[in-house]
């Protein structure tokens, strides 16, 4: 069991930067793979990002590729997602997600986009971008 809490959403203009973190409890962080998924109002629940376990491969989709930059730290049993160059529709709650590695080898794209592959869920934070 892994408790993940989010932190660091918030308002932003369009064009702007946030730093979202998510903190794991547990001792078992690096055997997780992470990942953000984000869901706006009256919309399904988007993949965001995901990492491997080790931080080595990161997945992105490309309404994000090169806006969004995730990491993790296993020291400190967080993972991070950097935003830059945010949207309007960027607004979103955004969540980290853990999956746990001894129950599923996930590989490939299709397997860290698909939710209902992760185990745990955080409860999510608010990013609002006005434009």
């Amino acid at each position: 069991q892994v408790q993940l809490v989010e932190s660091g959403g918030g308002l932003v203009q369009a064009g702007g930067s946030l730093r979202l973190s998510c903190a794991a409890s547990g001792r078992t962080f690096s055997t997780y793979v992470m990942g953000w998924f984000r869901q706006a109002p009256g919309k399904e629940r988007d993949f965001v990002a995901g990492i491997t376990w080790n931080g080595g491969r990161t997945y992105y989709p490309d309404s994000v590729k090169g806006r969004f930059t995730i990491s993790r730290d296993n020291a400190k049993a967080s993972v991070y997602l950097e935003m830059t160059s945010l949207k309007p529709e960027d607004t979103a709650v955004y969540s980290c997600a853990a999956l746990q590695t001894a129950l599923l080898h996930c590989i490939g794209y299709g397997c860290y986009a698909d939710p209902s592959h992760y185990d745990f869920w955080g409860q999510g934070t608010q990013v609002t971008v006005s434009s």
